[in-house]
């Protein structure tokens, strides 16, 4: 029943945008303005409102080819390998990534024309890594933190031992992991009491220890996306989860809920950019300038469950009366000084995929 009152809720906040699909166009030419009627845009799977493109398509009289990836790895590799895209959404340590290599062309400042939506806190993650916002515009951003079942773990023990929680036996059997080596390090580190972005490798191996015994004590399972349903379906008592994640979870299944550890988190923030070689850039500038409008920023926070770059967005998902009224999860405190960005290190990063792997083997 709560999934089809949700279904309903949805369903009425998409028709109160005036989500119910138009067919009349305008009479916008986008060859005439920028050359180019058409755009390769490559996001993460289930990363968009349900009518977004449509609209986009209908209102700028163009075409939008949208392909998914699900790893900022796979996105960098397909880009250097040659595809073709004029707009990208990585997440921040990429964006580093590419600014570094020149992979990426200055926005077009003109065009977007949307910019003052944006919410304070989500620029302040974006300058960490594009300072002003030269290369990129904010999408989503959040948090990683524990979701739990209220009805096995107390608010107070998550509180206490924050991570490590996820060393008491009490819990063993009854924990998802989430299958990321820098998510699960970041996760040792700070229950250790070190930076995320450490490169000391006496830190590293102790994070290393650390997850060898969560693997050898607790029977954790690894897992990614599937960790919605089955935290829905209360199949573990605790899990390491995306804030959004949380917040859709949380959303079904009242018995759920979510915090930050105290001893710190990663806070992130996936931004829209566009590739050196774009072949349409007004037009992936139009598109960029749209995915932040009130409209579009709506439908894709209100579908997907993460926390929305758009202010006034923002404020009414989590006014009293509001899509995410009370969601703990939908809206993160990034206050923490302990908290981190991730910063890009491609040799710390094959430091942890090597150790990744002997934990999940042993």
């Amino acid at each position: 029943m709560k999934k089809i009152v949700l279904l309903l809720s949805v369903f009425a906040l998409t028709l109160a945008l005036g989500g119910c699909q138009s067919s009349e166009k305008s009479d916008f030419d986008p060859v005439a303005v920028y050359g180019c009627d058409t755009i390769n845009v490559y996001n993460w799977g289930e990363y968009i409102g349900e009518d977004v493109i449509y609209n986009f398509e209908r209102d700028f009289n163009a075409k939008v080819n949208y392909s998914l990836f699900d790893s900022n790895e796979i996105m960098y590799t397909k880009l250097i390998g040659g595809n073709q895209y004029d707009v990208l959404v990585p997440s921040d340590y990429m964006i580093e990534r590419l600014i570094a290599e020149n992979a990426l062309q200055p926005l077009d400042q003109t065009i977007l024309t949307n910019l003052n939506v944006l919410d304070e806190r989500v620029i302040s993650l974006r300058d960490a890594y594009d300072d002003g916002g030269v290369y990129s515009v904010p999408y989503f951003w959040g948090s990683v933190g524990l979701l739990y079942n209220k009805n096995i773990v107390s608010e107070e023990e998550i509180d206490e031992l924050g991570w490590d929680i996820l060393k008491d036996t009490k819990y063993a059997g009854q924990i998802f992991m989430y299958d990321s080596e820098r998510d699960s390090f970041m996760v040792a580190l700070k229950a250790l009491g070190y930076s995320m972005n450490t490169e000391n490798e006496d830190e590293i191996n102790e994070a290393y220890e650390w997850l060898m015994a969560v693997q050898q004590t607790m029977d954790p399972a690894y897992v990614t996306d599937e960790v919605n349903d089955a935290m829905i379906n209360e199949e573990k008592a605790i899990a390491v989860v995306y804030s959004g994640a949380a917040a859709y979870i949380m959303s079904e299944n009242e018995n759920m809920a979510f915090a930050m550890p105290k001893q710190g988190t990663n806070v992130w923030s996936d931004a829209m950019v566009i590739p050196a070689d774009a072949k349409c850039p007004g037009l992936a500038n139009e598109f960029i300038n749209y995915m932040i409008s009130y409209d579009s920023a709506m439908d894709s926070s209100v579908t997907v469950g993460y926390t929305s770059s758009n202010k006034q967005v923002l404020e009414e998902l989590t006014a009293e009366d509001g899509y995410y009224a009370n969601n703990g999860a939908y809206l993160p405190d990034i206050s923490n000084p302990k908290n981190e960005v991730f910063k890009h290190n491609e040799v710390l990063k094959k430091k942890l995929s090597e150790l990744w792997i002997k934990v999940k083997v042993s």
